[in-house]
């Protein structure tokens, strides 16, 4: 009996606790993980000893891979008669090229299940203490990407419509091309006042986050580095109230755990949840 399927899982935002409970279950069962740059490599720990981990992640313009190995790679592991689970950063259907995968799985008819996850566009700014949409702000929310196919003639985003017909624009991936998001949005309509957020590592204890208007974001933001989402819209203005994330005490501190490793988890736990980035380095074993 052919047991071979592919899993296109949602990893989360960066935050580990933030994957699904099937998300997790696909991890542990895999034979074969094929995962991305902005997976958390802490979710591998859960991974079966035996299993084959293989990392195609891209960054800026260095790849592992180019996607069309990674789609022929994700192809030739399932036809070895294997579970592979292909873990992705947020989720797989939101500007994570699982479409493409999963068509290229059908056309090669290789069984495939897609495991949504929880995408940047609302974790990130939710952990920067801004709600994508309030009753006293705006009901309207969209999703553009902040850098499109390089290949394409022109580009497919209606400036004229997004400027001023959603209330919260999220832009993903939009760094180093948050000049020309800023002149566009004015340029259509979008008021030099209206409130911007730039968050780097969302979600993660190496979370930063940059507030502005849309007049002087681009300025206050040139030291943020990918990865970052950008948000756009009066619902900015909340995170005054509703910042709970980086206000946590040990927020922006690494610690280094060195118990034993049956020791360490619950210990870990407790620093994590006040805010730490906690690196487990055992140098104590109990005999």
């Amino acid at each position: 009996m052919n047991r071979s399927i592919v899993y296109l899982v949602g990893a989360g935002p960066g935050d580990p606790g933030l994957i699904t409970i099937k998300g997790m279950a696909c991890i542990k069962k895999a034979d074969v993980i094929i995962y991305d740059h902005l997976v958390n490599t802490s979710l591998l720990k859960e991974a079966k000893n035996e299993a084959d981990i293989i990392y195609v992640g891209k960054q800026g313009n260095k790849h592992t891979m180019e996607q069309e190995d990674i789609n022929r790679l994700i192809v030739n592991k399932a036809k070895e008669d294997k579970i592979v689970a292909r873990l992705k950063g947020g989720d797989p259907f939101v500007f994570g090229r699982g479409g493409e995968e999963a068509v290229f799985l059908k056309e090669n008819n290789i069984p495939f299940e897609i495991v949504p996850g929880i995408t940047a566009a609302i974790a990130t700014p939710a952990y920067a203490g801004i709600p994508v949409t309030h009753r006293s702000c705006t009901s309207t929310f969209g999703l553009i990407t902040g850098h499109e196919d390089p290949t394409k003639d022109q580009s497919e985003i209606d400036w004229g419509k997004i400027s001023t017909g959603i209330g919260t624009l999220t832009f993903y991936m939009g760094v180093k091309n948050l000049p020309n998001i800023v002149e566009q949005l004015i340029k259509h309509g979008r008021s030099k006042d209206t409130p911007v957020a730039v968050i780097r590592c969302g979600t993660t204890p190496a979370q930063q986050t940059v507030t502005g208007i849309l007049s002087n974001i681009v300025e206050k933001a040139k030291k943020i580095k990918p990865p970052a989402i950008t948000i756009v819209g009066e619902v900015v203005k909340l995170r005054d109230q509703l910042n709970w994330y980086e206000t946590k005490p040990l927020f922006g501190k690494t610690i280094i755990v060195t118990r034993s490793r049956d020791q360490a988890s619950e210990f870990s736990e407790k620093l994590i949840s006040l805010g730490a980035n906690v690196l487990e380095f055992p140098t104590i074993s109990i005999i």
